[in-house]
């Protein structure tokens, strides 16, 4: 069996925090829009023989999770297990760390909540060790967080900057792969 693993990575689809809908919290649920998203998404992976969904625990990667695994399932079997994983949650990084973190490599660079973003390349890169001992030769999906995933894929695909200035949309489905020693992205997804 080989030990290649896919996993389709997307970020979470709109929430009303994304949104700026008043009141909404950081932690808020999707919107309708983000709804039609996440859909979308699925739609797009259906023919993917994704086996499992990994999310943050957050409530907009989770709903984002629970849409994508309730249209990939086929009729008749078990939905997809999903698992939230804490190591996935955004790294709160406001534009000017993020960009040290990925234009100067600068990984030392403090986030809002403390965190470094060695710590946030840590524990992201964590998850995806995780699914690769795990998932040998199948494919999973990982609904995340842009900041988080940019900064950590970028580094773990050795994308390096060039995943500055095209932020990850909204449940845009791209592609991640452990050939068995490295991981690649083949393509990073662009803002349309």
């Amino acid at each position: 069996m080989s030990d290649r693993v896919r996993v389709w990575c997307l970020r979470h689809a709109e929430s009303k925090h994304n949104a700026k809908v008043p009141g909404a919290g950081k932690d808020s649920p999707l919107t309708a829009r983000g709804r039609h998203q996440a859909i979308a998404a699925a739609q797009q992976l259906a023919a993917q023989p994704i086996i499992r969904i990994y999310s943050s625990t957050a409530l907009r990667a989770r709903q984002t999770a629970e849409l994508l695994a309730s249209f990939a399932t086929a009729p008749g079997l078990a939905p997809l297990r999903i698992t939230a994983t804490p190591e996935l949650v955004e790294a709160l990084a406001p534009s000017y760390v993020l960009r040290a973190w990925v234009i100067q490599q600068d990984l030392g660079q403090c986030a809002a909540d403390g965190e470094t973003g060695q710590q946030v390349v840590a524990r992201v890169t964590a998850v995806f060790q995780q699914i690769a001992s795990a998932h040998p030769g199948e494919t999973v999906a990982v609904a995340g967080h842009v900041a988080s995933l940019t900064v950590a894929l970028g580094r773990l695909c050795s994308l390096g900057s060039a995943v500055w200035g095209t932020p990850l949309p909204h449940a845009q489905p791209f592609l991640v792969e452990w050939d068995g020693q490295s991981w690649h992205c083949p393509t990073w997804p662009a803002v349309g």
